[in-house]
Protein backbone atom coordinates (compact mmCIF):
# COMPACT_ATOMS: atom_id res chain seq x y z
CA UNK A 1 0.00 0.00 0.00
CA UNK A 2 1.32 3.42 -1.00
CA UNK A 3 1.78 5.77 1.98
CA UNK A 4 2.33 9.51 2.39
CA UNK A 5 5.96 8.67 3.18
CA UNK A 6 6.35 7.09 -0.27
CA UNK A 7 4.91 10.20 -1.92
CA UNK A 8 7.19 12.45 0.17
CA UNK A 9 10.27 10.47 -0.87
CA UNK A 10 9.28 10.64 -4.55
CA UNK A 11 8.86 14.42 -4.38
CA UNK A 12 11.67 15.17 -1.93
CA UNK A 13 9.41 16.91 0.58
CA UNK A 14 8.39 16.18 4.17
CA UNK A 15 5.61 13.77 5.11
CA UNK A 16 3.79 16.62 6.87
CA UNK A 17 3.83 18.66 3.66
CA UNK A 18 2.24 15.77 1.76
CA UNK A 19 -0.42 15.32 4.46
CA UNK A 20 -1.26 19.02 4.50
CA UNK A 21 -1.40 19.19 0.71
CA UNK A 22 -3.80 16.26 0.53
CA UNK A 23 -5.94 17.89 3.24
CA UNK A 24 -6.06 21.15 1.21
CA UNK A 25 -4.31 23.04 4.00
CA UNK A 26 -4.10 26.79 3.29
CA UNK A 27 -0.45 26.85 4.44
CA UNK A 28 0.56 24.84 1.35
CA UNK A 29 0.89 26.56 -2.04
CA UNK A 30 -1.46 25.59 -4.85
CA UNK A 31 1.51 24.51 -6.95
CA UNK A 32 2.69 22.08 -4.26
CA UNK A 33 -0.84 20.77 -3.73
CA UNK A 34 -1.13 20.07 -7.44
CA UNK A 35 2.22 18.24 -7.53
CA UNK A 36 1.32 16.14 -4.49
CA UNK A 37 -2.14 15.21 -5.79
CA UNK A 38 -0.79 14.32 -9.22
CA UNK A 39 1.93 12.10 -7.74
CA UNK A 40 -0.52 10.50 -5.30
CA UNK A 41 -2.82 9.65 -8.21
CA UNK A 42 0.02 8.24 -10.31
CA UNK A 43 1.21 6.06 -7.41
CA UNK A 44 -2.31 4.78 -6.59
CA UNK A 45 -2.47 6.35 -3.13
CA UNK A 46 -5.72 5.82 -1.21
CA UNK A 47 -6.22 8.05 1.83
CA UNK A 48 -7.03 6.46 5.18
CA UNK A 49 -10.33 8.19 5.85
CA UNK A 50 -11.04 6.01 8.88
CA UNK A 51 -7.89 7.31 10.59
CA UNK A 52 -8.81 10.91 9.81
CA UNK A 53 -12.30 10.39 11.21
CA UNK A 54 -10.88 8.92 14.43
CA UNK A 55 -8.95 12.17 14.85
CA UNK A 56 -12.23 14.08 14.56
CA UNK A 57 -12.02 15.14 10.91
CA UNK A 58 -15.08 14.94 8.72
CA UNK A 59 -15.25 12.86 5.56
CA UNK A 60 -15.53 14.28 2.05
CA UNK A 61 -19.06 12.89 1.74
CA UNK A 62 -22.14 15.10 1.41
CA UNK A 63 -25.48 13.40 2.05
CA UNK A 64 -28.67 14.08 0.11
CA UNK A 65 -31.68 12.98 2.17
CA UNK A 66 -34.84 12.75 0.06
CA UNK A 67 -38.32 11.18 0.31
CA UNK A 68 -38.42 9.15 -2.91
CA UNK A 69 -35.76 8.51 -5.56
CA UNK A 70 -38.51 7.45 -8.01
CA UNK A 71 -39.57 11.09 -8.22
CA UNK A 72 -37.63 12.42 -11.22
CA UNK A 73 -37.21 15.81 -9.54
CA UNK A 74 -35.07 14.22 -6.84
CA UNK A 75 -33.16 11.88 -9.14
CA UNK A 76 -32.35 14.76 -11.50
CA UNK A 77 -31.25 17.06 -8.72
CA UNK A 78 -29.13 14.23 -7.26
CA UNK A 79 -27.38 13.91 -10.62
CA UNK A 80 -26.73 17.65 -10.85
CA UNK A 81 -25.54 17.86 -7.24
CA UNK A 82 -23.21 14.91 -7.74
CA UNK A 83 -21.51 16.64 -10.67
CA UNK A 84 -21.15 19.90 -8.73
CA UNK A 85 -19.82 18.15 -5.62
CA UNK A 86 -17.33 16.04 -7.57
CA UNK A 87 -15.86 19.19 -9.11
CA UNK A 88 -15.07 20.37 -5.56
CA UNK A 89 -13.60 17.05 -4.38
CA UNK A 90 -16.71 15.81 -2.56
CA UNK A 91 -18.80 12.69 -3.05
CA UNK A 92 -22.60 12.60 -2.88
CA UNK A 93 -24.34 9.93 -0.78
CA UNK A 94 -28.06 9.28 -1.16
CA UNK A 95 -30.52 8.44 1.66
CA UNK A 96 -34.22 7.76 1.05
CA UNK A 97 -36.79 8.30 3.82
CA UNK A 98 -40.12 7.45 2.13
CA UNK A 99 -41.43 10.45 4.13
CA UNK A 100 -41.11 8.47 7.39
CA UNK A 101 -39.68 10.57 10.26
CA UNK A 102 -38.22 7.51 12.01
CA UNK A 103 -36.45 6.35 8.85
CA UNK A 104 -35.20 9.92 8.48
CA UNK A 105 -33.85 9.78 12.04
CA UNK A 106 -32.05 6.46 11.45
CA UNK A 107 -30.36 7.85 8.36
CA UNK A 108 -29.27 11.02 10.18
CA UNK A 109 -27.85 8.98 13.07
CA UNK A 110 -25.76 6.94 10.66
CA UNK A 111 -24.63 9.97 8.70
CA UNK A 112 -23.62 11.77 11.88
CA UNK A 113 -21.71 8.71 13.16
CA UNK A 114 -19.80 8.59 9.88
CA UNK A 115 -18.96 12.29 10.11
CA UNK A 116 -20.37 13.40 6.77
CA UNK A 117 -19.15 16.81 5.71
CA UNK A 118 -22.67 18.15 5.23
CA UNK A 119 -26.33 17.32 4.58
CA UNK A 120 -28.85 18.53 2.03
CA UNK A 121 -32.28 17.42 3.22
CA UNK A 122 -35.85 17.40 1.95
CA UNK A 123 -37.39 17.03 5.42
CA UNK A 124 -40.42 15.03 6.45
CA UNK A 125 -43.49 16.92 7.67
CA UNK A 126 -42.60 16.53 11.38
CA UNK A 127 -38.89 15.81 11.92
CA UNK A 128 -38.08 13.96 15.15
CA UNK A 129 -36.57 16.07 17.95
CA UNK A 130 -33.41 13.99 17.79
CA UNK A 131 -33.16 14.65 14.05
CA UNK A 132 -33.28 18.36 14.81
CA UNK A 133 -30.44 17.99 17.34
CA UNK A 134 -28.31 15.92 14.98
CA UNK A 135 -28.63 18.46 12.18
CA UNK A 136 -27.61 21.29 14.48
CA UNK A 137 -24.18 19.65 14.70
CA UNK A 138 -23.81 19.33 10.90
CA UNK A 139 -23.54 21.89 8.12
CA UNK A 140 -26.87 21.47 6.36
CA UNK A 141 -29.52 23.12 4.26
CA UNK A 142 -33.11 22.35 3.38
CA UNK A 143 -34.21 21.73 -0.18
CA UNK A 144 -37.71 22.34 -1.57
CA UNK A 145 -39.44 21.83 1.77
CA UNK A 146 -38.74 24.04 4.77
CA UNK A 147 -39.29 23.21 8.44
CA UNK A 148 -38.58 26.02 10.96
CA UNK A 149 -36.91 23.69 13.48
CA UNK A 150 -34.17 22.78 10.98
CA UNK A 151 -32.65 26.21 10.58
CA UNK A 152 -32.87 29.07 8.13
CA UNK A 153 -30.86 27.87 5.13
CA UNK A 154 -33.32 26.89 2.40
CA UNK A 155 -33.45 26.48 -1.37
CA UNK A 156 -36.93 26.20 -2.81
CA UNK A 157 -39.49 27.16 -5.40
CA UNK A 158 -42.21 29.80 -5.15
CA UNK A 159 -44.90 27.11 -4.91
CA UNK A 160 -47.67 29.58 -4.22
CA UNK A 161 -47.01 31.63 -7.34
CA UNK A 162 -46.47 28.58 -9.55
CA UNK A 163 -49.90 27.13 -8.70
CA UNK A 164 -51.54 30.55 -8.77
CA UNK A 165 -50.33 31.06 -12.36
CA UNK A 166 -51.38 27.57 -13.44
CA UNK A 167 -54.87 27.97 -12.00
CA UNK A 168 -55.23 31.54 -13.31
CA UNK A 169 -54.44 30.19 -16.79
CA UNK A 170 -57.43 27.84 -16.55
CA UNK A 171 -59.65 30.59 -15.19
CA UNK A 172 -58.68 32.87 -18.08
CA UNK A 173 -59.76 30.15 -20.51
CA UNK A 174 -63.23 30.29 -18.97
CA UNK A 175 -63.23 27.30 -16.61
CA UNK A 176 -65.44 27.58 -13.54
CA UNK A 177 -65.19 23.99 -12.29
CA UNK A 178 -61.52 23.39 -11.55
CA UNK A 179 -60.07 20.58 -9.43
CA UNK A 180 -56.69 20.52 -7.71
CA UNK A 181 -54.84 17.31 -6.87
CA UNK A 182 -51.87 17.83 -4.53
CA UNK A 183 -49.96 16.88 -1.40
CA UNK A 184 -51.21 17.27 2.19
CA UNK A 185 -51.27 20.63 3.93
CA UNK A 186 -48.94 19.38 6.68
CA UNK A 187 -46.12 19.52 4.11
CA UNK A 188 -44.99 23.12 3.51
CA UNK A 189 -44.97 22.53 -0.26
CA UNK A 190 -48.48 21.07 -0.09
CA UNK A 191 -49.79 24.02 1.90
CA UNK A 192 -48.25 26.63 -0.40
CA UNK A 193 -49.44 24.95 -3.60
CA UNK A 194 -52.98 24.64 -2.27
CA UNK A 195 -52.86 28.30 -1.21
CA UNK A 196 -51.78 29.29 -4.72
CA UNK A 197 -54.70 27.36 -6.21
CA UNK A 198 -57.18 29.05 -3.89
CA UNK A 199 -55.63 32.49 -4.39
CA UNK A 200 -56.22 32.31 -8.16
CA UNK A 201 -59.91 31.45 -7.61
CA UNK A 202 -60.31 34.28 -5.10
CA UNK A 203 -58.61 36.79 -7.40
CA UNK A 204 -61.05 35.85 -10.15
CA UNK A 205 -64.02 36.37 -7.83
CA UNK A 206 -65.17 32.78 -8.25
CA UNK A 207 -67.38 31.19 -5.56
CA UNK A 208 -65.93 28.76 -3.03
CA UNK A 209 -67.48 25.72 -4.70
CA UNK A 210 -65.65 26.47 -7.96
CA UNK A 211 -62.53 24.64 -6.83
CA UNK A 212 -62.37 21.10 -5.49
CA UNK A 213 -59.17 19.90 -3.81
CA UNK A 214 -58.07 16.28 -3.44
CA UNK A 215 -55.08 15.99 -1.11
CA UNK A 216 -52.95 12.93 -0.46
CA UNK A 217 -49.43 11.46 -0.58
CA UNK A 218 -47.50 13.49 -3.18
CA UNK A 219 -45.27 10.53 -4.12
CA UNK A 220 -48.17 8.13 -4.81
CA UNK A 221 -49.12 7.49 -8.42
CA UNK A 222 -51.93 5.28 -7.12
CA UNK A 223 -53.42 8.21 -5.21
CA UNK A 224 -53.34 10.18 -8.48
CA UNK A 225 -55.20 7.42 -10.28
CA UNK A 226 -57.84 7.02 -7.55
CA UNK A 227 -58.39 10.75 -7.16
CA UNK A 228 -59.03 11.16 -10.89
CA UNK A 229 -61.61 8.36 -10.74
CA UNK A 230 -63.42 10.18 -7.92
CA UNK A 231 -63.22 13.57 -9.61
CA UNK A 232 -64.71 12.37 -12.89
CA UNK A 233 -67.82 10.83 -11.31
CA UNK A 234 -71.16 12.63 -11.32
CA UNK A 235 -72.71 15.62 -13.06
CA UNK A 236 -70.44 18.17 -11.33
CA UNK A 237 -67.20 16.70 -12.63
CA UNK A 238 -64.55 19.38 -13.22
CA UNK A 239 -63.78 20.74 -16.67
CA UNK A 240 -60.15 21.42 -15.68
CA UNK A 241 -57.54 19.79 -13.47
CA UNK A 242 -54.32 21.24 -12.03
CA UNK A 243 -51.77 18.93 -10.38
CA UNK A 244 -49.34 19.53 -7.52
CA UNK A 245 -46.59 16.88 -7.83
CA UNK A 246 -44.80 14.85 -10.49
CA UNK A 247 -45.94 11.45 -9.22
CA UNK A 248 -49.56 12.60 -8.91
CA UNK A 249 -49.33 13.93 -12.46
CA UNK A 250 -48.07 10.57 -13.73
CA UNK A 251 -50.88 8.72 -11.96
CA UNK A 252 -53.51 11.16 -13.23
CA UNK A 253 -52.31 10.97 -16.84
CA UNK A 254 -52.28 7.19 -16.70
CA UNK A 255 -55.88 7.10 -15.48
CA UNK A 256 -57.05 9.66 -18.03
CA UNK A 257 -55.51 7.58 -20.81
CA UNK A 258 -57.04 4.39 -19.40
CA UNK A 259 -60.51 5.95 -19.35
CA UNK A 260 -60.12 7.48 -22.79
CA UNK A 261 -60.84 11.01 -21.54
CA UNK A 262 -60.42 13.53 -24.35
CA UNK A 263 -57.89 16.20 -23.36
CA UNK A 264 -58.58 19.09 -23.69
CA UNK A 265 -62.01 18.40 -25.24
CA UNK A 266 -63.53 16.94 -22.07
CA UNK A 267 -60.93 18.01 -19.53
CA UNK A 268 -58.13 20.59 -19.57
CA UNK A 269 -55.04 19.49 -17.62
CA UNK A 270 -52.06 21.35 -16.15
CA UNK A 271 -49.35 19.03 -14.85
CA UNK A 272 -46.46 19.51 -12.45
CA UNK A 273 -42.82 19.16 -13.48
CA UNK A 274 -41.66 18.49 -17.01
CA UNK A 275 -40.85 14.84 -17.55
CA UNK A 276 -39.36 13.96 -20.97
CA UNK A 277 -42.63 12.28 -22.01
CA UNK A 278 -44.87 15.20 -21.05
CA UNK A 279 -44.19 17.10 -24.27
CA UNK A 280 -45.68 14.29 -26.38
CA UNK A 281 -48.35 12.93 -24.01
CA UNK A 282 -51.69 13.33 -25.80
CA UNK A 283 -51.75 16.83 -27.30
CA UNK A 284 -48.68 17.79 -25.28
CA UNK A 285 -49.01 18.54 -21.57
CA UNK A 286 -49.25 22.09 -20.33
CA UNK A 287 -47.25 21.95 -17.11
CA UNK A 288 -45.34 23.77 -14.38
CA UNK A 289 -41.61 23.62 -15.10
CA UNK A 290 -39.18 23.36 -12.19
CA UNK A 291 -35.75 25.12 -12.18
CA UNK A 292 -33.88 21.95 -11.21
CA UNK A 293 -30.42 22.79 -12.52
CA UNK A 294 -30.52 26.27 -11.02
CA UNK A 295 -31.50 24.90 -7.62
CA UNK A 296 -28.87 22.14 -7.67
CA UNK A 297 -26.08 24.55 -8.59
CA UNK A 298 -27.18 27.01 -5.92
CA UNK A 299 -27.33 24.29 -3.24
CA UNK A 300 -23.89 23.00 -4.14
CA UNK A 301 -22.24 26.44 -4.20
CA UNK A 302 -23.80 27.45 -0.88
CA UNK A 303 -22.78 24.24 0.86
CA UNK A 304 -19.25 24.37 -0.54
CA UNK A 305 -18.92 27.90 0.81
CA UNK A 306 -20.27 26.77 4.16
CA UNK A 307 -17.83 23.87 4.37
CA UNK A 308 -14.93 26.25 3.78
CA UNK A 309 -16.20 28.79 6.32
CA UNK A 310 -15.73 28.62 10.08
CA UNK A 311 -18.73 27.32 11.99
CA UNK A 312 -21.08 30.04 13.14
CA UNK A 313 -20.52 32.18 10.03
CA UNK A 314 -23.49 30.77 8.13
CA UNK A 315 -26.34 33.17 8.77
CA UNK A 316 -29.89 32.85 7.43
CA UNK A 317 -30.08 32.26 3.70
CA UNK A 318 -33.10 31.74 1.48
CA UNK A 319 -33.12 31.15 -2.25
CA UNK A 320 -36.53 31.10 -3.94
CA UNK A 321 -36.62 30.11 -7.61
CA UNK A 322 -39.66 30.77 -9.81
CA UNK A 323 -41.48 27.97 -11.56
CA UNK A 324 -42.59 28.48 -15.16
CA UNK A 325 -45.86 27.66 -16.90
CA UNK A 326 -45.10 25.72 -20.09
CA UNK A 327 -48.05 26.02 -22.47
CA UNK A 328 -48.78 23.08 -24.74
CA UNK A 329 -51.99 21.49 -26.05
CA UNK A 330 -53.68 20.04 -22.96
CA UNK A 331 -55.57 23.21 -22.00
CA UNK A 332 -58.39 24.94 -23.87
CA UNK A 333 -61.69 26.69 -23.24
CA UNK A 334 -64.44 24.49 -21.72
CA UNK A 335 -65.93 22.19 -24.32
CA UNK A 336 -62.73 21.85 -26.32
CA UNK A 337 -62.12 25.34 -27.65
CA UNK A 338 -58.91 26.19 -29.43
CA UNK A 339 -55.93 25.55 -27.16
CA UNK A 340 -53.49 28.40 -26.54
CA UNK A 341 -50.59 28.75 -28.92
CA UNK A 342 -47.21 27.61 -27.57
CA UNK A 343 -45.38 30.43 -29.32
Amino acid sequence: MVTTKDIAERLGVSVSTVGRALADDARISEETKLRVRKTASEMGYVGNRAARMMRGASSNVVALVIPDIRNSFYSTIAHELSKNMEAEGYQLMLSETDDDRLVELRHLRELSANRVAGVIIVPTARPHNESVKLLRSLPHLQLLRRHPSLGSQWFGVDDHEALRQATAHLVALGHTRIAYLGGPEELPTGAERLRGFRTALEEAGLPDDTGRAELGPPSSMEHGRQAVRRLLRGPTAPTALVLGSIQLTLGALEELSRQGVQVPGELSVVGFGDEPGFSWWGPGLTTIGMPIQEMATGCALWLMRRLKTKAGHDGPYTSVSPGSLILRGSTAAPGGGTPPRTG
